[in-house]
């Protein structure tokens, strides 16, 4: 099934310039770009990311922790109400909190191998849907948020990834104050980030990194 899959799909996509203008043609890896999306493992991956990304400072104050008196705050018998000792009880209004949550580390390991699955079903992922520009290259000459988002325009994109082996600092200071537009370098791609923008453009040298980092 995964070979009759990969005959369907054309792996050809246009190279292009930043001007939206076409340089020649090339072929996609189908075991990177072509393969059977696994949209299980994508979720696997993102539930780790995140997991990764979460601070774990959350915290709760133990009987312990809480200011008050430690004298009893009335007598045991004779009052008919219920027996009270602490004021700090958690049963009181800003009292102390009974298995409340403390600081941890939400972070979790995962296998390398399905980490790497799901980064190939991502790209795939965006094959299918047609949203992957290739370029020859990305680069601008000057820090100019508009020059920037005068060429995006041209492919007819508003958000989108951009992928490249370096992060140029001209591209990425360019991009700073557009929404929906990150740059990653090909070391730094991850299936959340592919999955939360509509397009995905690489260039030359980032399909070559992405060959070397997949297979």
């Amino acid at each position: 099934m995964l070979l009759k899959l990969i005959e369907i799909i054309d792996m050809k996509i246009d190279l292009l310039d930043l001007e939206n203008q076409k340089k020649g043609e090339l072929e996609l890896n189908s075991l990177i770009f072509g393969q059977i999306v696994r949209t299980d493992i994508m979720h696997r991956v993102i539930v780790w990311q995140k997991a990764k990304k979460r601070s774990g400072t959350h915290s709760s104050k133990e009987i312990g922790d809480v200011e008050g008196s430690t004298r009893k705050i009335y007598k045991q018998k004779g009052t008919g109400r219920a027996r009270h000792g602490s004021i700090r009880a958690p049963q009181f209004r800003g009292g102390a909190v009974i298995f409340g949550p403390h600081p941890r580390s939400h972070e979790f390991s995962l296998n390398k191998k399905v980490r790497k699955l799901g980064l190939i079903s991502a790209l795939s992922l965006k094959k299918q849907e047609n949203s992957i520009i290739v370029l020859d290259e990305l680069k601008v000459n000057e820090y100019k948020v508009s020059l920037i988002s005068k060429k995006l325009k041209r492919f007819g994109i508003i958000g989108c990834l951009l992928v490249d082996d370096v992060v140029d600092k001209i591209v990425l200071g360019s991009i700073s104050n557009l929404p929906h537009v990150d740059m990653l370098p090909v070391c730094g791609l991850n299936v959340l980030d592919i999955l939360k923008h509509d397009k995905l453009i690489l260039t030359v040298n980032a399909l070559k990194k992405i060959e070397e980092r997949l297979l």
